[in-house]
């Protein structure tokens, strides 16, 4: 295991690092099942690293202002940071209150197995040079949540040796302010109470579902649909979110709050796939769905990404309202995976899915009216079009 550094220690020993080449990472890649596309142009080096060397740069988006009503919030997963960026524009012309960055945010899986993370940090570095990616940034407050192509390695949990070294260099890309808690502690988790006007408060929860989390049941059937690479693990020992940050979202769900967004990176409600989800930890899944019960927890809205698909969900009887699901994946980077050679595309089962699945690249975004009570939640293409909605009553989530 690593050390825990400091922030200032890990960007002060590691912040400048040679850039592999993407023959190298090709090679390094071959044995894994991530997506490694070769950079389109060279990469642009900032001006204070050395010759062919890479820094990371923070990426600071406008100020969010924790006392305005939110009426229209973005969300979104897996943005490959060599491919098309104009989709932020889309995004930038939606006019959010808030843009939720929720995993995947790049692509930078460290196949070199350097702590000093080289891969990722240019990943990161791409990003930063994106104008449409520094537009959207600048149209409205961006707050992030990592997934496993951007804690560092394909499907990691907590086994993943340098996951402090890679929560450093979060903090410092994502310019998380000094005082935040994720900045002393393990985990990038965290939440927000959004909005001082009473009864129009937004509780946002992000979850953070890699760090601590138990290693995964291997599949018996490598690539059989549905159980692709993972198998449910009943074993209770096991866990999603490790025991500090179980306490601390029991406490979290207490709070008073008109809607709650419960972000968690991977998928929660779907049951149709053998990919990473909470349901191959079925105990944990359970133990979720008890937790928001037993809080009394009103208002919980779920946002997920992860598949490089995306759906809406809803499921009944796991508490005294429906649990509502919107996953919004890939950003520009569209499910091929689930196109056959045939040309013909695979539908997953769809327990608990009440719309179509979209495989295009999507964005997320929800419009709160108040005065109405509702919260239309809507999955929109690359043109900002609408391809599948919901409108949720609030006082349904009671």
């Amino acid at each position: 295991m690593i050390p825990r550094l400091s922030v200032g220690e890990t960007i002060m020993k590691k912040l400048t690092v040679t850039f592999l080449s993407c023959a190298m990472l090709a090679a390094c890649a071959a044995t894994n099942d991530a997506v490694v596309i070769t950079p389109h142009d060279p990469l642009i080096t900032s001006a204070e690293a050395p010759d062919g060397a890479i820094q990371a740069v923070p990426m600071p988006s406008a100020p969010l202002d924790e006392t305005a009503t939110l009426t229209r919030i973005v969300f979104a997963s897996c943005a490959q940071q060599n491919e098309d960026q104009s989709i932020w524009d889309v995004i930038a012309a939606e006019n959010p209150d808030l843009t939720l960055f929720i995993g995947d945010n790049v692509y930078g899986d460290v196949y070199s197995r350097d702590a000093a993370l080289p891969e990722l940090k240019a990943a990161y570095m791409r990003l930063a040079q994106s104008e449409p990616f520094s537009r959207a940034r600048a149209a409205a407050p961006m707050l992030t949540m990592w997934d496993d192509h951007d804690y560092g390695l394909n499907d990691a949990g907590g086994e993943y040796q340098y996951k402090d070294d890679s929560q450093a260099l979060f903090n410092y890309v994502w310019a998380v302010p000094e005082g935040d808690p994720r900045r002393t502690r393990p985990g990038v988790y965290n939440s927000w109470m959004l909005g001082a006007e009473e009864g129009r408060r937004v509780q946002l929860i992000m979850l953070d579902t890699r760090y601590f989390r138990s290693e995964l049941k291997a599949t018996d059937e490598r690539g059989a649909r549905g159980k692709e690479r993972y198998l449910p693990d009943p074993d209770p020992s096991k866990t999603m979110l490790g025991e500090a940050q179980w306490s601390w979202l029991a406490a979290e769900l207490k709070k008073p709050a008109d809607l709650r967004l419960l972000v968690s990176s991977v998928q929660v409600i779907a049951d149709g796939h053998g990919w990473e989800a909470w349901k191959m930890l079925p105990a944990e899944r359970d133990r979720l769905y008890a937790l928001i019960d037993e809080t009394d927890a009103n208002g919980v809205v779920i946002l997920t990404g992860d598949r490089h698909a995306a759906a809406l969900y809803r499921k009944d009887g796991v508490n005294d309202y429906p649990l509502f699901e919107a996953t919004s994946s890939s950003l520009n980077l569209p499910g091929a995976r689930w196109r056959a050679e045939s040309g013909e595309t695979y539908i997953e089962p769809g327990p608990n899915r009440i719309s179509d699945m979209i495989y295009d690249a999507n964005y997320g975004l929800l419009e709160i009216d108040w005065e109405a009570g509702v919260v239309d939640v809507s999955i929109r293409g690359d043109d900002g079009a609408e391809i599948a909605s919901e409108v949720v009553e609030l006082s349904s989530l009671r």
